[in-house]
This record gives structure tokens, sequence and C-alpha cells, in this order.
């Protein structure tokens, strides 16, 4: 009978055009289990315990990674997403009224809070989004977004910031995320910039941002809500056993061949994969097993640790924005049509200009990574100029050109 109801749900399924949910996570997690190469200890940071009902405030960096102008989203579409994120962790959610009678009294707040960060790693300051032009016109649910050497961007600091990468996807993947315990530099969310935020450029189901929500719950350590089995356990005991996933937006009541009683799935649960417009809570269960996860000594204990959402502890500039475009040896040029003539460089910075107005009483700078200032100078009326940089150790180096809106940075390798 098992097999039977299944082969009816895959055949339907098979025929039906519209768009579904698909989350990689599952997939991706028993690749994880493969190839763990975790680097860092939970026990290394356990300054502090969870406060009872503390709420806890996770740092968030989102790498926007493109290769096309839609790809690269705005800073209002990535508002949007955190928006959304603090509303369905905290049941502030307006859709949470839609929850039938007899799930409300299991409907949790988690007292979970996410904020983009305001301190970068080597103390920047930061406005939490980060943006990295590539040639990758769509990536694969392997990790490759997260490292520079494949495409995407390196991830920040797992034990203080949670990593969120969006890009196009390749297939019908909507997003993934890594389980508490895995790889420190995969370690984070990936999603589709076709389902990020509820602004923009979005999937006609998937436009209240409910996908991040749903992945940040597998990055909390929870499960989909059918166990990833049939009849399967998600380790929690207030959400009732289905037989399998849900998609699109099924009418209450949903019973399935597991069902306890007439009340049957917990369709509109974050982890089932229904249409974002069915979605509209966590129970308690799922709200402590994702608490659990900060208590001293557990997976994301240091989270508790970080302060990064405080641009006060901020000890250097600004962090410098990638070029637009890839940078190789071939002229890189700036909104305000500044060109730096050659990247990487041997023994001089050459930046050039076809207006030597463009230049003129505008302040150069030239920093260490690290933000310390190694030239300062104020730029003459011409349409070049150089800086010496043949006595500097080999690395990277920070060009900053005028100040203000009028401020362009460039990254400057020293060959």
């Amino acid at each position: 009978m098992k097999f039977i109801f299944g082969l009816i749900i895959f055949l339907l399924n098979a025929f039906v055009l519209k768009a579904q949910r698909f989350c990689a996570t599952v997939e991706q997690g028993t690749v994880a289990l493969q190839n763990n190469n975790r680097i860092f200890n939970p026990t290394e940071n356990t300054l502090r315990d969870t406060v009872p009902n503390e709420i806890i405030n996770i740092p968030v960096v989102v790498h926007v990674l493109y290769k096309t102008a839609a790809q690269n989203i705005s800073d209002e579409q990535i508002l949007s997403q955190i928006a959304v994120l603090n509303k369905d962790y905290r049941m502030l959610n307006i859709d949470a009224l839609n929850i039938p009678a007899a799930f409300k009294d299991r409907a949790a707040d988690c007292r979970i809070n996410f904020c983009l960060a305001k301190v970068a790693p080597g103390g920047y300051s930061t406005s939490g989004i980060v943006r990295k032009y590539t040639n990758t016109a769509a990536f694969p649910a392997n990790d490759d977004m997260k490292f520079s050497s494949k495409g995407g961007a390196n991830a920040w600091d797992s034990r203080q910031y949670l990593n969120i990468w969006v890009c196009a996807m390749q297939s019908r993947v909507l997003g993934y995320a890594t389980a508490p315990g895995g790889d420190a530099l995969k370690d984070g969310v990936v999603i589709s910039y076709t389902a990020f935020g509820t602004i923009g450029n979005l999937q006609a189901e998937f436009t209240k941002g409910r996908t991040t929500t749903h992945e940040v719950g597998h990055w909390l350590g929870l499960k989909h809500i059918w166990g990833d089995a049939n009849c399967g356990s998600d380790d929690v005991d207030d959400t009732p056993p289905q037989y399998y996933r849900n998609f699109y937006c099924p009418s209450f009541p949903r019973v399935s061949l597991c069902s306890v009683d007439g009340n049957g799935d917990m369709f509109m649960n974050f982890m089932d994969l229904t249409d974002d417009d069915c979605m509209n809570m966590f129970t308690h269960g799922q709200k402590n097993k994702m608490r659990a996860f900060f208590a001293k000594g557990n997976l994301r204990n240091s989270i508790l640790n970080s302060y990064v959402c405080d641009g006060s502890l901020a000890t250097a500039g600004p962090l410098p924005a990638d070029t637009t475009g890839p940078v190789n040896n071939a002229a890189s040029e700036s909104k305000f049509k500044i060109k730096i003539l050659s990247n990487p460089v041997s023994n001089s910075i050459d930046f050039s200009t076809d207006d030597a107005t463009n230049l003129q009483n505008k302040e150069v700078a030239l920093y260490t990574v690290q933000g310390k200032l190694l030239h300062k100078d104020v730029l003459k009326k011409s349409t070049h100029h150089s800086i010496t940089v043949s006595h500097l150790p080999a690395g990277l180096y920070i060009l900053q050109i005028g100040s203000g809106k009028e401020t362009v940075v460039f990254k400057v390798v020293k060959l």
C-alpha cells in the first residue's frame, strides 16, 4: 500500500508543471558527512551559556555572487529577507493568524534575532553585504560558491557569522544549508537569488522569503518535518508524523498514511516544502532543539560570543568593495572613470582618467588590508598618476581615491 501511495505521488509530481520547492540540504548533508573537514572544536568558545529565554542575536553576512545585473540583487531586497527572518523566528509574521486551531498552541516564538554584521574580519566596518562578480553563470549545489578559487566568495569566520551566499543555482534548487558540526569553511546557507527576500525578480511561489527561513532552520539543526523518510522522525515531539513532504498549498486537514489523528500533516510548518504562502510556524519542540545548539559546549555556542553587529567595535575603515567585473591584468575601471592600468603590480600603482578634472584635488591613500596607512597625497590636475610600491612586500593592498560619496576603492595585488 505504501509503495502504491508513493508511486501515485511521484506520478502526480511528474506531470504538474507548477514550480515546487526543492531543498538540497539532505543531499548536501550526506556529502558533508562523507567529507567532514571540521577545523574548530565547539568547546573552544564556551565563555557563557544561554540565559533562560534570552533573545539570541545571530550576525549575518550576505555574499552576493553575480554574473548579470539581475543577479546583483539590491540592498533593499536583502533587508527585506532579514526582516522576514526576524518576523518568522519571533512569530511576528502576520500569516501566523492562519495556523489551524489544532496547532495554534504548538506555535512558538523562537526568540532568535538576525542582524547584518557591522564589523568584518580584520576589524573593518561593513554593511554586512559583500558583492562579488563571478564568471560562473549558475552554481551547482556542491559548495563551489563558498570559495574564491572556484568563482565564489570565501566564508567569514563561521564561529562569529552566519554566512549566506546568494547566487544563481543550477537545476531547480532554491537553496541548501549545512547542519551544525560541519566544515567551518563551508558552514552557512546558500539561496537562489530568485527566492531571497520579498522584492525583486522572484519566482511566483517563493516571494515571501521562506526559502531562507527554511534553510536557516537546517543551519540551526532542524530536519525536514517528515524526517526525510516515509513516516520518518524529525526528532521533535510536537510535530506530527507525516508520510512524505508536501508541495504547493494543501487544504487543512491533509491526512497521510501515518497521521495519528484527523488533524493530519503540519504542512504549514517552515520545515515542510510547501509554497511561501502556506508556511507560517515553528513549534516549541523545534524552538528548543534550535536553541539547544547555543548551549555551553554545543555547536553554535560561539555565536553568543560574537559582537560583530556592534559597529562601534570596528577598528579599521570601510571594508573595500570588489571592483565591478573580473580583476585581471587588463585595465579595471571605476564608476568615476578612474582606471587602474595594471593589476597585479610590481613597482608602481598606475591609475588614470580621460578627464584630468576627475582626479584634481582628490585625496589618494594606500592601506594594508589591516587598515594601516602607507601613503597619502592630494592629486594634482593630471590624467595620470603613479604611486611607488617597489619597497612594499608582496600581498594585497587597498587603494582609496576620493572621499565621502565620491570614494573609489580598489584592491591591488603587489607581486
